[in-house]
């Protein structure tokens, strides 16, 4: 499959059919996938694939747990978890025991267990030149070092026919992850990857164009365009 075909048809794909992925075909992708750049190359992730399905059970409770925190927020007309209380995020913006309570039926995390390959991504926070720690808002450059990885699996399934979806919303019962795995203190869970045979493929997706999102110089600065383009 040609690259700007793969990089414009990868879209965070939840819905699988029941055929079964390869181990040979996992390796492959995270033999490719393994390309990714990272800070000082210090390439501090760390994978597991997760088959036993007592585990797999667990991580579905805890998901669902998670999931229904974020909802909570959609629900108030909130962007979940966002720092939005002076660039910084310093407590829940709902109830989140209250929160955990209720249901909120998704079909994808109703059956995580069910998904042909699960991937656990974890970042080894020692090896990460996070270079805004100390900056007066939510630190976010620790993830250059890790998420370049988890993309590269998503393109390589994709470039393989396969469909998958990063998804960060198990990161909010990390604590309990940690002893189900024997997660070392010196990692942090940096994404749940689902893969598998997309029951439908997207072939058109919906983004913003560049010049919705790319100006010159300023923030409020005229719209880039290719003037120059012959």
């Amino acid at each position: 499959m040609e690259f700007d075909k793969i990089i414009s048809t990868t879209p965070a794909t939840r819905n699988f059919d029941q055929r079964t992925v390869d181990d040979a075909t996992v390796f492959s992708i995270l033999d490719l996938a393994r390309f990714a750049p990272s800070g000082g190359n210090r390439q501090a992730w760390k994978v597991l694939v997760l088959k036993d399905p007592a585990k797999r059970l667990e991580i579905r409770r805890l998901y669902v747990q998670a999931w229904a925190e974020y909802m909570a927020h959609v629900e108030a007309g909130l962007v979940p978890f966002a720092p939005i209380d002076d660039r910084k995020w310093k407590k829940p913006a709902v109830d989140l025991a209250a929160a955990v309570q209720r249901t909120y039926p998704n079909a994808f995390c109703d059956h995580l267990e069910d998904v042909p390959v699960l991937l656990l991504v974890f970042v080894k926070l020692d090896e990460l030149a996070v270079l805004d720690n100390g900056l007066n808002r939510q630190s976010i450059v620790g993830g250059a070092s890790v998420y370049p990885f988890v993309h590269n699996i998503l393109l390589t399934a994709r470039s393989r026919g396969l469909g998958g979806v990063m998804t960060t919303t198990l990161c909010r019962r990390e604590p309990e992850v940690a002893k189900l795995v024997g997660m070392p203190s010196q990692y942090a869970l940096a994404s749940l990857v689902a893969l598998g045979w997309p029951k439908s493929v997207l072939t058109s997706l919906r983004r913003q164009k560049v010049f919705e999102f790319t100006t010159l110089d300023s923030f409020d600065g005229a719209i880039f365009e290719p003037l120059d383009q012959a």
